[in-house]
C-alpha cells in the first residue's frame, strides 16, 4: 500500500507550507471492523509496505474507574499482566517475545489501559494466543503480587516522590479536580498500594478485563481475513462480563484562583498555571491545542521567546492542552533559572495569557501552529504501530476509530476568532490554579 509513502511526503509538505482544507481526506486508510458476539471490538488494517506487524489490546479502564482508598489498581494490574498464565509463565514471557523477534510493552492512563506487541507478521497467531490467554487465565501468585507491589512503589518514588515534575503533575490534578476521579494520580497513593489485596486485584480483573470492555487492533503485513478468523478462534469463547457504570461526578465550576505552594530541596522554583479545559473531540480541544502551540511550543513561541531567550528568567517553559475522555486541563509550566525573580516571570505569563484572551493572534502564528501540529500528527501515522495506536485511542475514546480521519480537518478549520473565543472562555483568572514548588530557603527562590 502507498499510504506510508504518502504520509511521509505530507509530513514534509505540512512543515513547510499551508495545508489545503481537503488534505485530511488523503490520510485515510482501509480497515475492517467487527464486534464479536461477546462484545470484543476487533479492527484490522493491512499495510504491506514493510514486513512488520503491530498488535494492540486496549481496555476501557483506567485510574478514573478506581475508588478512594483503592487508587493505583489499574496501573498495579498492568504490571501483573506480565506475571503470566499457566500456559505462558511470567518468567518466560519476555524471553518468548524477544526470541520471536518482537518487543512488547503497556501503559495506563486515567481512561484506559493498553498492551501492545511489535512482532514479525508470521507471529500473528502467537500474539493472539498470548493476549487472549492473558484476558482470562492470569495467575494470581501471592509471591509475585508482593514482589510487584514493591516494584510499583519504587516506580512511584522515582516518578513522583523524587521528581519535581512528577510531584507537580500529581498536585495539579488534586488542585484542579475536587470531586472527579481525575483528582488522584494514575500510579496511586502509597497507602493505597500497600492496602491493595489479592481479592481487590481478582475483582478488578474479572470486572474490567473482559472482551466487551476491550478493543483489539491488528495492523501491518498481515491478511485481514485470516487475522479476523484467528481472533474469533481464540477470543470467541471468552464470556462477556457485566460492566459497572463509570464512577465520578461532574467537576463543579471554579469560582476563584486556587493556590498551592510546596517547599522541596531544589535549586530553583518550578511553577504551573492551570485551567480546566475541554474534553477530547470537542471543537475547543483542537483550538486550545493550537493556542498551546502558539504560547509555548518551540523556540519561536511567545513564552519561550520572552522568558527563556528574552528576559532569561526561566530555563524552560511550555504550554500543554491535555484532553482525556472527560474535561481535562490547559497548563503553562516551567522552571526558573537559579536566582531569578519568580514573581516577574509569573506576571509575564499572566500578561501573555491576557493577550491571548483580548487580542487576536496573527494569521501567520495561527498557520504556523497548524502546520506544526498537523505535521506531527501525520508523522505519527508513518508506522503500523502508530496507525494501530491512533485507531485504538479513537475507538476507545469515541467508539469510532474514524474520528482520527477528522482531526486534520478540525485543526485546519480553527480561525483567529476561535482562538480568542476559547481563550476567553477557558483561561479566565478566576478559573486558574497556580502551583509552585519552591526551594526550602528563601534566598534560593529568587522572589
Amino acid at each position: 500500500m502507498r499510504i506510508l509513502f504518502l504520509v511521509i511526503a505530507l509530513a514534509s509538505f505540512w512543515a513547510k507550507a499551508n495545508v489545503p482544507e481537503n488534505f485530511g481526506e488523503l490520510i485515510k486508510f482501509e480497515v475492517k471492523k467487527e464486534t464479536l458476539p461477546n462484545g470484543l471490538t476487533v479492527i484490522v488494517h493491512e499495510d504491506h509496505s514493510v514486513p512488520v506487524m503491530a498488535f494492540h489490546q486496549w481496555f476501557r479502564v483506567g485510574s478514573r474507574d478506581e475508588t478512594p482508598g483503592r487508587t493505583g489498581l489499574a496501573h498495579f494490574f498492568e504490571h501483573l499482566m506480565f506475571k503470566g498464565t499457566k500456559k505462558y509463565k511470567g518468567d518466560d514471557f519476555d524471553r518468548l517475545i524477544q526470541a520471536n523477534g518482537g518487543v512488547n510493552n503497556a501503559f495506563t492512563t486515567k481512561d484506559y489501559t493498553g498492551y501492545y506487541f511489535k512482532l514479525p507478521p508470521d507471529k500473528l497467531e502467537l500474539a493472539i494466543d498470548i493476549e487472549s490467554d492473558r484476558m482470562r487465565n492470569l495467575v494470581f501468585d501471592p509471591k509475585e503480587i508482593k514482589s510487584e507491589r514493591e516494584v510499583v512503589k519504587e516506580e512511584r518514588r522515582f516518578r513522583v516522590d523524587n521528581s519535581v515534575m512528577g510531584f507537580l503533575w500529581q498536585q495539579i490534578f488534586s488542585t484542579v479536580f475536587k470531586v472527579h476521579p481525575y483528582r488522584w494520580p494514575v500510579i496511586g497513593y502509597m497507602r493505597d498500594l500497600n492496602a491493595a489485596t489479592i481479592d481487590d486485584l481478582k475483582d478488578f480483573y474479572k470486572v474490567h478485563y473482559s472482551p466487551n470492555n476491550a478493543v483489539v487492533v491488528i495492523a501491518g503485513d498481515i491478511d485481514a481475513d485470516r487475522a479476523m478468523r484467528l481472533v474469533k478462534k481464540y477470543y470467541g469463547n471468552i464470556p462477556a462480563q457485566k460492566l459497572p457504570g463509570k464512577k465520578g461526578e461532574d467537576e463543579p465550576g471554579q469560582k476563584g484562583q486556587r493556590n498551592a505552594t510546596f517547599k522541596k530541596d531544589v535549586q530553583s522554583a518550578t511553577m504551573a498555571i492551570v485551567y480546566k479545559g475541554p474534553k477530547a473531540g470537542e471543537k475547543d480541544a483542537y483550538t486550545l491545542d493550537i493556542a498551546a502551540n502558539i504560547l509555548g511550543t518551540g523556540d519561536s513561541s511567545r513564552l519561550v521567546k520572552r522568558l527563556v531567550y528574552g528576559t532569561q528568567l526561566m530555563s524552560r517553559v511550555s504550554a500543554f492542552n491535555y484532553t482525556p475522555k472527560e474535561p481535562g486541563i490547559f497548563q503553562v509550566s516551567g522552571a526558573m533559572r537559579p536566582g531569578q525573580n519568580r514573581e516577574r516571570a509569573e506576571k509575564i505569563i499572566f500578561s501573555e495569557l491576557y493577550k491571548l484572551r483580548t487580542k487576536p493572534v496573527s494569521e501567520k502564528e495561527l498557520q504556523k501552529a497548524k502546520n506544526q501540529i498537523m505535521a506531527d500528527y501525520v508523522s505519527g501515522l508513518k508506522t503500523v504501530h502508530g496507525k494501530a495506536n491512533a485507531i485504538a485511542i479513537n475507538e476507545i475514546l469515541f467508539g469510532d476509530y474514524k474520528m482520527l480521519f477528522k482531526d486534520l480537518e478540525m485543526y485546519q478549520s480553527v480561525t483567529v476568532e476561535d482562538v480568542q473565543k476559547a481563550a476567553e472562555q477557558y483561561l479566565k483568572p478566576a478559573q486558574r490554579s497556580v502551583l509552585r514548588v519552591l526551594p526550602k530557603t528563601k534566598e534560593q527562590e529568587g522572589a
